[in-house]
């Protein structure tokens, strides 16, 4: 029987990981995420189980290698917590490269709908029996055009979603995709030409701060921005600038780039001394989810089959496609 120490543990992640444990792979859950002062626990397990907010950098990898562990199986799609040059040759390291693109995609327009028409604070007023209207009005959705940066599986989703709500559809991705219903541009064409710009792309070096003061500049007034991809892809100090002088109409963050030591946790009886999430969480024109984006029972329930095939094609010495290699 192969053991895997599995970190970062939530009970949604239990209760669907329990389900697929088999006479050949059992899980050791840890509620504490895998980093420097964490490896210890993996050792001389089989494999490890980690997530998108778990450090796999040079140091915890040759730990891992030299004491055993051979495997790596990240239960997202993202990888760039991951030092892929340092694995090589010592430890094999697998993801889940689509598990519910349409929860993403989903939740994205949840954030644009309450934003737009202020739900969630009508949704406070009235239960403080306040009735009135004022402040509360949006905008139709028809007609307006929607610029989404990464038009992989989620990307494509999303453009589906939004031509069900009659909105023109740009997209910007240096690989196209044949399944993409919308309109390819240059990134400076879809910057000025969208009133609503939503990330769906992995984090590179490349596409670090994406959005940042310069390309916010380039952007339409009172642009919606959307993040439900990877936090770095936003420089958090130059979208705060933007909201602040009304460049940027309105914001919804699933991810947030300094969000390691906050999301997936509750924090309400502390005192958060991140003072730009503490900015961005004040504003009414800001809706902030906890990387929320993808919780969904099916996506779970994907998540952690394809998670328990990774480790059987690795301990079965088969091939997957699912393994992720330095370039």
């Amino acid at each position: 029987m192969k053991k895997i120490a599995f970190f970062d543990a939530k009970p949604y992640d239990i209760t669907s990981f329990r389900r697929y444990e088999n006479e050949e792979i059992k899980f050791r859950f840890y509620e504490n995420k895998l980093n420097p002062d964490t490896m210890s626990i993996a050792a001389q397990y089989d494999g490890v189980c980690a997530f998108v907010n778990d450090t796999l950098n040079r140091d915890v990898i040759n730990y891992l290698g030299e004491n055993g562990v051979g495997v790596i199986a990240l239960r997202c799609a993202g990888y760039n917590n991951v030092d892929l040059k340092a694995a090589q040759g010592k430890v094999k390291i697998y993801r889940v490269p689509a598990y519910s693109p349409h929860a993403i995609a989903e939740h994205t327009m949840g954030m644009i709908l309450m934003l737009n028409r202020k739900l969630h604070r009508a949704y406070i007023r009235t239960r403080d029996h306040n009735f009135s209207l004022e402040g509360l009005t949006g905008f139709d959705l028809y007609g307006k055009t929607v610029g989404i940066i990464g038009t992989g599986k989620i990307g494509c989703c999303f453009a589906d979603v939004c031509k069900g709500f009659g909105m023109k559809v740009f997209g910007f991705d240096p690989y196209k995709n044949s399944n993409f219903c919308g309109e390819y541009c240059n990134l400076d064409e879809l910057l000025s030409s969208s009133d609503i710009i939503s990330l769906h792309c992995p984090l590179t070096k490349e596409n670090k701060h994406i959005i940042n003061s310069d390309t916010i500049s380039k952007m339409r007034d009172g642009v919606y921005i959307i993040n439900t991809s990877r936090g770095k892809l936003v420089d958090t100090a130059a979208l705060i600038e933007g909201i602040k002088e009304g460049k940027v109409g309105a914001c919804g963050l699933d991810v947030y780039e300094e969000e390691t030591a906050f999301f997936f946790e509750d924090k309400s009886d502390e005192i958060i001394l991140d003072d730009n999430l503490l900015r961005l969480i004040a504003m009414p024109n800001v809706l902030v989810t906890s990387h929320q984006a993808f919780l969904t029972k099916e996506a779970l329930d994907t998540i952690a089959q394809v998670t328990v095939q990774n480790f059987a094609d690795y301990f079965n010495s088969c091939e997957s496609k699912n393994e992720v290699v330095a370039k």
